[in-house]
């Protein structure tokens, strides 16, 4: 292995990638209140992840308008 040739991303040609902040800013208002509709769907049930979903879609209906 004397003659590896590490790989090193910033030396090739692919298409920089988006970070995960930034594809929240994407989320158009329908999809907003259809997440809203599954995390609120998720909490009802009570599994395992119900109260982590109930957080969620609060924090999310504190950021976004309404349907009506």
């Amino acid at each position: 292995m004397d003659d590896y040739d590490p790989f090193e991303v910033k030396d090739s040609d692919f298409a920089p990638v988006e970070t995960p902040a930034s594809w929240l800013a994407l989320l158009t208002l329908e999809e907003a209140h259809d997440l809203l509709r599954v995390l609120v769907t998720v909490a009802q049930e009570g599994g395992p992840v119900s109260a982590e979903a109930d957080r969620l879609a609060k924090e999310i209906t504190a950021r976004v308008p309404s349907e009506n």
